[in-house]
């Protein structure tokens, strides 16, 4: 059996083709991803998921979906937003399709009946790999644009928050993440030779910015646009991050803007690490598994600052398959939900 895994989020969408044996081994997992800003393109997902099954479209025996890019402004609610990419699914594939809900693997018609229950529930998805290794943990994914930090209990997640709203206000979603976040969101004042200075609150400079300065990532992972439409060199990079601080390359040298992108980057895992203790402390689990982009520059280093046990999900997947964790699990919940209607 071949079960594609698609999650579609607002920026990215990515695909992992999961092929299993009759028994429901794993015998081989192709991923994909690209960008595809949905507030702009989303009539061009039906493409896109063509382009990336490639060969495998004709091939497949079931995909499953989960989704964020509800979210995305082109939609004048979620509601709105699960029933249009729903739609978009089922108007290209030929196969039966499932989505990701609260409670698992939901067909069409219950998509369209509950569409808040699909609404951004792909950690849902990615929560039972973290607990295959380690089933009373923390799950910290942290993918381009934001963390989910999930408790685990007896190889069960057991989130206090269920919607994006209300894991807002339980520490178990931050709103950060590794290339497209507003760097204004995260500084309001860096010090510079012993001087602070407010920050310009614009959107001249991402997280891509700041961790391609530091080494963190390299241009290939520069996946999403640029603030200023220009290129993703270091020194692009560099110039966007000065303007931060409305300067320029002539105004600040490159050391100086290689401290303001460390200061930056600090505040980032500080404001991960604070959401980190508060759902750590309140399920009383010191055990984290990371996976995501950012799992080793931002789930790590949270951990880290808190002395917490860590685990990289690259025990169970490779690195490739960490980047789009959601995409694998939700192919394993669409096979499971299969094998438990061929017995039903």
């Amino acid at each position: 059996m071949k079960i594609a895994g698609l999650d579609i989020g607002g920026a990215n969408t990515d695909l992992a083709v999961v092929e299993f044996s009759p028994s429901g081994d794993i015998t081989n997992i192709r991923t994909d991803y690209e960008y595809l800003p949905m507030w702009m393109e989303k009539e061009n997902l039906g493409q896109v998921i063509r382009n990336m099954l490639g060969p495998d479209f004709h091939e497949l025996d079931a995909m499953g979906v989960s989704m964020t890019a509800e979210l995305v402004d082109a939609y004048n609610s979620k509601k709105e937003g699960v029933i249009d990419i729903a739609f978009k699914i089922r108007e290209v594939m030929e196969v039966p399709v499932g989505f990701v809900g609260q409670k698992g693997i939901m067909d069409y018609h219950q998509t369209l009946e509950k569409p808040l229950d699909v609404a951004a529930a792909n950690w849902i998805a990615t929560a039972p790999l973290a607990a295959m290794i380690a089933p009373h943990s923390i799950l910290i994914d942290t993918g381009s644009t934001t963390t989910d930090i999930i408790p685990i209990k007896d190889g069960e997640e057991c989130a206090k928050g269920r919607s994006d709203l209300e894991r807002l206000s339980t520490g178990e979603l931050v709103y950060t993440g590794v290339l497209r976040t507003n760097v204004a969101t995260l500084v309001d004042k860096i010090p510079l030779h012993d001087v602070s200075y407010r920050v310009a609150s614009e959107l001249f400079a991402i997280t891509a910015d700041v961790h391609l300065i530091l080494g963190n990532i390299k241009e290939e992972d520069y996946i999403c646009s640029t603030p200023d439409g220009s290129g993703d060199s270091r020194v692009e990079c560099m110039q966007r991050i000065a303007r931060v601080l409305c300067a320029d390359l002539e105004l600040l040298e490159s050391p100086d803007v290689e401290e303001i992108a460390a200061f930056i980057y600090q505040k980032q895992i500080e404001k991960v690490s604070e959401a980190l203790l508060e759902v750590s402390q309140h399920n009383n689990i010191d055990e984290v598994v990371v996976t995501g982009l950012g799992m080793d520059i931002i789930g790590k280093k949270a951990a880290q600052n808190l002395g917490l046990k860590v685990t990289a999900m690259d025990e169970l997947l490779t690195r490739e398959e960490c980047t789009v964790a959601p995409a694998v699990g939700t192919a394993l919940l669409m096979e499971e939900f299969l094998r438990s209607q061929a017995y039903d």
